[in-house]
């Protein structure tokens, strides 16, 4: 396993349990279909989040938030679209970015935004 795919695993984990503590039921975490892909499917209330993570180094080149480009987001619609067929879903659904710092002292840092990103579909 490669420094950023742990780095991406240690991003999405922290993004998780943050949402957890914030009353987010996790669905999916790395869930796979073919080659779409979601890092993770939340629920809270009648409303599905597909939480996009982005995770970086502390003090890095580029923030998380600039590490979303339109083109990840565009992969994003088509694997949610996946997901919402594979298990019949017909519920409100958003799309979401957890921004992951990790710091030096190995602890992380997480900016969520919610509905950060608008599909048009």
């Amino acid at each position: 396993m490669g420094l950023t795919t742990l780095r991406g695993d240690i991003g999405e984990r922290a993004a998780a349990e943050w949402l957890r503590q914030r009353g987010f039921v996790i669905e999916h975490l790395k869930w796979r279909s073919g080659r779409y892909e979601l890092d993770i499917v939340a629920r809270r209330g009648e409303r599905l989040h597909f939480v996009k993570v982005k995770t970086r180094r502390e003090g890095g080149l580029t923030t998380p938030e600039q590490a979303m480009t339109r083109a990840k987001f565009t992969a994003l619609c088509h694997a949610a679209r996946a997901y919402i067929e594979c298990y019949g879903l017909d519920m409100e659904c958003q799309f979401d970015l957890a921004a992951v710092e990790l710091c030096d002292d190995g602890s992380c840092r997480i900016r969520y935004l919610p509905e950060a990103m608008y599909p048009r579909w």
